[in-house]
């Protein structure tokens, strides 16, 4: 079975420090540069998606949204944390790029499923942020497209630990 590893949104608005940072995520970037190399090393496809927004975006607090503005496009908060090794090779997937709609899931809007449906991936391996966002989702919509996937729990992080939408998520993950 073909595999390969996507890393979610692992921006710096969601690092520390950012506009709308995760808990814990310094340490989240040893832990996923980790699972990079592992890839790399096994010659296996590594994915990154990002939140891409406009300055306007509809789920910003300024457009009536809940989510102060992050991750817009082409501005330093957008960019991948500094600390997170690109590999030479690696595909991206740029979402909730358009102004009135949200995208949570690295394959709402981007493709995603047909480019991994033409590169024959059949099972996905997720890290990233956040747990209870935009993992989630995209986990759900993985399933849903009929991916094995495989949430590596010790390189996610939530924006609120030990929520209700956390737990719901990391029930979600162990019972598929």
């Amino acid at each position: 079975m073909q595999d390969a590893l996507l890393v979610v949104d692992l921006q710096i608005d969601f690092c520390e420090g950012g506009a709308l940072a995760a808990h814990d995520t310094e340490s989240l970037i040893e832990t996923v540069n980790a699972l990079i190399d592992e890839y790399v090393k096994q010659g296996k496809l590594v994915i990154f998606s990002r939140d891409w927004h406009p300055a306007d975006h509809s789920s910003f607090r300024e457009q009536g949204g809940q989510w102060p503005v992050h991750c817009v496009a082409g501005t330093p908060g957008a960019e991948f944390h500094p600390g997170l090794k690109l590999p030479a090779c690696y595909l991206m997937v740029s979402k909730a790029a358009a102004r009135d709609k949200e995208a949570y899931s690295a394959f709402d809007g981007t493709g995603l499923t047909g480019l991994l449906d033409n590169l024959g991936i059949q099972s996905l391996a997720l890290c990233g942020i956040a747990t209870e966002y935009c993992v989630r989702s995209t986990f759900e919509d993985a399933v849903r497209d009929h991916f094995h996937v495989v949430v590596r729990e010790s390189a996610i992080r939530p924006v609120n630990p030990g929520s209700p939408e956390e737990k719901e998520a990391f029930e979600l993950f162990q019972n598929y």
